[in-house]
């Protein structure tokens, strides 16, 4: 039985976690809340995130990295990805020399501009070929519920990428193997910006013809800037390209759009930020992803004015107006 570390037990590492114990792995879960722990060691529930899934018997929980990380022949990092560097700092010298560390969080570093990968190389100390990214349409309640989904499971190594995938496949999940690891990073984090952009929209009363138009263009924003940061185009045609686009953008689930659709309907950041009580990736990434681009000199008109809602407090409909505005050019 594979013995799996998960650090994270939020919406989507509790959610996988119970994926690879389905699928017959041993998996003990990193928490910060005691509360949390004793509840899934007791109860078999985490209530606080997916309330409704009854959690396998092959998973524990514990509040201690070093006991969670004891013995582990996979790590799966489900944490912020704004504290990922600074949670690698407690955790590095207890990762394990020669196990695959997975990377579940879809997000862009403030300040350096890293990838999620890049991060656990530096911070963790990780060799690249040891990095896994698992991305795809993967709303946390819905494969909760053991409803069928697919994901990319993404790395340079061979073997990494098979050991991962042979680790979460279930009758429910189905992992795809990639190679693309810098455009499944990229499709990840961008995409909750375009929900954000989508959310916007739907709260300010807009329909189907504007969420299309915002997920086509979205869609070209995150291709031009992953070809030019050396991803394979054909990434963004896959699963964690357009298929994670379209869940996030078009589920009521997507906390990405949900907190897009709140500013929409005219609250204010913080009222938002308050009323969620959990992360918005798309919020602490658009920045990074803005800065990003421009320092590949590439447009990302979307992305922008979401960034200037979010950080420089423009009305979200002048965002609108600011998209229909632009000059006339050639669709690509």
């Amino acid at each position: 039985m594979t013995q799996v570390a998960m650090l994270g037990g939020g919406n989507w590492g509790t959610a996988y976690a119970a994926i690879m114990a389905d699928a017959g792995c041993s998996v003990r879960l990193w928490a910060r809340r005691q509360d949390v722990v004793d509840e899934i060691n007791t109860s078999r529930v985490n209530s606080g995130y997916l309330p409704d899934r009854q959690l396998p018997e092959s998973l524990s929980a514990t509040t201690s990295y070093a006991e969670a990380l004891d013995g582990a022949e996979i790590v799966v990092l489900a944490v912020p990805s704004q504290t990922l560097r600074a949670n690698l700092t407690d955790w590095c010298e207890l990762l394990p020399h020669d196990a695959p560390v997975v990377s579940l969080m879809k997000g862009i570093e403030l300040g350096t501009g890293e990838r999620m990968s890049q991060v656990i190389a530096e911070a963790g100390q990780v060799e690249p070929d040891r990095i896994v990214v698992v991305s795809g349409p993967n709303l946390a309640t819905e494969i909760a519920a053991r409803q069928p989904a697919a994901a990319v499971v993404a790395a340079s190594s061979p073997r990494m990428r098979a050991k991962v995938a042979e680790a979460s496949a279930t009758a429910y999940f189905r992992p795809y193997l990639g190679t693309d690891v810098i455009g499944t990073e990229i499709a990840g984090a961008t995409k909750n910006v375009i929900a954000l952009a989508v959310g916007m929209a739907s709260g300010m009363g807009m329909g189907d013809n504007t969420m299309a138009s915002l997920l086509t263009r979205g869609l070209a924003e995150t291709a031009r800037l992953g070809t030019a940061l050396g991803a394979d185009p054909q990434t963004f045609l896959g699963l964690a390209g357009v298929g994670d686009l379209v869940a996030t953008c078009a589920s009521s689930l997507s906390r990405n759009r949900t907190f897009g659709y709140r500013l929409g309907t005219g609250m204010s950041l913080a009222e938002v930020v308050e009323s969620t009580k959990q992360t918005a990736e798309g919020v602490k990434s658009c920045e990074s992803i803005l800065q990003l681009a421009e320092s590949v000199d590439v447009e990302v008109p979307i992305v922008e004015n979401v960034a200037a809602v979010v950080h420089e407090g423009r009305d979200p409909r002048a965002v609108v107006g600011a998209l229909m505005s632009r000059s006339r050019k050639l669709e690509n």
